[in-house]
């Protein structure tokens, strides 16, 4: 079955799941008739005219093409985070919603609800970034250019890869800790997460149709170790927490969000990004269940650094609330 009946199906099959009218994914169809026209101009044209579309932009139908493919990838991102986000939510609750979702594991199998709604989430995202990948493939293929493979490196910069979110990341080590296991199928989909934490390197790997195998280093790149206590900044980079309020000049007990605008990551070096951090909750327990002594050993080392860092700061601040000079 060709892959445009497949989306098809697909998306019938999404209203009935997701039953939410502002979900977002890519328009194929329309986009692959506006390249079939566009195909069909060029066919019935002169060499000129033949020549003055298979360039570098065409006139034909790049203004609606790329245009529309960039606001419906961010809406897709934007529609997947925050989804995640309440499914990671329910799922490591606190105080009285935690005791509200206890009540109810009394009366039907919530943890089968979140794993189930974690499996369209990822056939979603999933689905969509393939859509994507096939009609940027396309586009390139009609035009003779490489504009469809150029508009990955711009949705890079806009931070809206779509398998390339944290959030994915998250949403992988929730359907690992749901599971148990070093690896899950994802049904459905005929998708495969594991995880693997060995002495060299911590790896995340998804496996989807159409040949699409994704690696997540889980290995922060200032301190070289496994992530703990992770935090994804807004450019989309993972680093400890501690390693991360290091990089910014911050003290642990501050947090990242206590960083100067000015504050760059440490890898792609986009300031800004600190304040739209985010807490890997999800991560961060999936490397104390299967990493459970060198997370043990992390906290304590984080805790001796915390508070020596608070017994500074508020030293300081002391002399300098009775005039001592600094």
């Amino acid at each position: 079955m060709k892959f445009g009946c497949t989306f098809t199906e697909y998306l019938q099959e999404e209203r009935e799941w997701l039953m939410d009218e502002n979900c977002a994914h890519i328009k194929y169809d329309r986009l692959k008739n506006v390249l079939k026209s566009c195909q069909n101009f060029k066919d019935s044209s002169s060499d000129d005219q033949h020549q003055s579309c298979d360039c570098q932009s065409c006139p034909v139908c790049d203004q609606k093409f790329f245009s529309e493919l960039m606001k419906e990838a961010s809406d897709i991102a934007g529609y997947f985070g925050s989804r995640v986000q309440h499914l990671l939510n329910l799922h490591i609750a606190k105080g009285l919603q935690r005791y509200v979702l206890r009540l109810r594991q009394c009366f039907k199998d919530d943890k089968e609800v979140l794993s189930q709604e974690g499996r369209i989430l990822i056939e979603y995202i999933s689905m969509n970034a393939i859509a994507m990948r096939k009609i940027l493939k396309k586009y390139d293929k009609v035009h003779s250019s490489m504009n469809g493979e150029n508009f990955k490196s711009k949705m890079h910069a806009e931070h809206i890869e779509l398998l390339h979110s944290p959030w994915l990341i998250e949403l992988g080590a929730f359907y690992l800790n749901t599971s148990g296991l070093d690896g899950c199928e994802l049904d459905g989909i005929r998708g495969h997460f594991s995880c693997d934490f060995n002495v060299t390197d911590a790896l995340m790997t998804l496996t989807l149709p159409d040949s699409i195998k994704l690696e997540y280093d889980l290995t922060c790149a200032i301190c070289l170790d496994f992530v703990f206590n992770p935090y994804a900044l807004g450019c989309g980079h993972i680093f400890c927490k501690s390693c991360a309020c290091s990089a910014a000049s911050v003290m642990i007990f501050q947090g990242l969000k206590a960083a100067t605008p000015e504050s760059k990551c440490p890898i792609c070096r986009e300031g800004g990004v600190y304040s739209k951090s985010v807490r890997m909750l999800e991560l961060n327990l999936l490397m104390k269940r299967r990493c459970n002594d060198y997370w043990k050993e992390r906290l304590a080392r984080e805790r001796v650094v915390a508070l020596k860092q608070s017994k500074e700061y508020w030293n300081l601040q002391s002399m300098y609330a009775v005039g001592l000079p600094l």
